[in-house]
């Protein structure tokens, strides 16, 4: 009882972080008025993506466990249910759509000039749609819902932070407010997550299976940040269902 009242109280933290990290970095570009140099920038970055990548190998070493057999068996699942998941993002175009919301964000973006007056709407979208349309932003709220695991988001938090820092410079104050969608979009994933999903993985082995899957996406995601690999995580997005049911099937 102590514990459930625990993950209520704390499903929610990682998402509250990640809109803290875009207000402070917001505050601190519009104080600044001067962008961060390149070299400092690929620094914070290569930081960034090597956190990403221990968060993702953390989540998902964790949940792997027991005897050679078991693991093997954990493995199986897994490996299972992001190939079916690939295949499920893959017919509803997951990583398409992501695309497209990406492509539009970036021609509004570089249809803005420094010398022009900022449009706090075109901050407002763009923030929105970045922040938001991400498998970050999914797979951390997941995490924030179902264990109260807010690290994903955290350092989420650190790279919409950065890029809010970008936004304000050429858009003004309306990149801010782009954490109110954040909160709504991220909180209502955590939520349903959480009333739904969570009686459900009552069962150790079931959530798992979805945490270890999570860990392993959380570290592709790592691997796109460092450019090290290409990686269409969004159409993976769907393995977080498969795992827990293939894992369900197969007791």
């Amino acid at each position: 009882m102590g514990r459930n009242n625990i993950m209520r109280d704390a499903f929610l933290l990682g998402t509250l972080l990640n809109a803290s990290g875009i207000l402070l970095g917001g505050l601190f570009g519009l104080a600044r008025q001067q962008p961060l140099s390149l070299a400092l920038q690929n620094a914070l970055k290569g930081i960034l993506g090597v956190l990403i990548l221990f968060v993702g190998l953390r989540a998902a070493w964790l949940n792997f466990g027991g005897g050679f057999w078991l693991v093997l068996k954990q493995l199986t699942i897994v490996v299972l249910g992001l190939t079916l998941g690939r295949l499920t993002g893959r017919l509803l175009h997951l990583q398409k759509g992501a695309n497209r919301l990406g492509r539009y964000a970036n021609s509004v973006f570089t249809k803005a000039a420094p010398g022009q007056p900022p449009r706090w709407n075109d901050g407002f979208l763009v923030g929105t749609i970045l922040f938001c349309a991400t498998p970050m932003a999914v797979l951390g709220a997941v995490q924030d819902g179902l264990g109260g695991h807010w690290q994903t988001l955290a350092v989420k938090a650190a790279i919409d932070g950065l890029a809010a820092m970008s936004f304000v410079q050429l858009f003004g104050w309306g990149s801010i407010l782009s954490l109110i969608p954040v909160l709504a979009w991220q909180g209502t994933l955590a939520l349903v997550a959480q009333l739904f999903a969570l009686p459900l993985l009552g069962d150790p082995a079931l959530a798992a299976s979805l945490h270890a899957t999570a860990g392993l996406l959380v570290f592709c995601l790592g691997l796109l940040v460092l450019e090290l690999r290409k990686i269409e995580v969004a159409d993976y997005l769907p393995s977080l269902a498969w795992a827990p049911l293939l894992a369900w099937l197969w007791r």
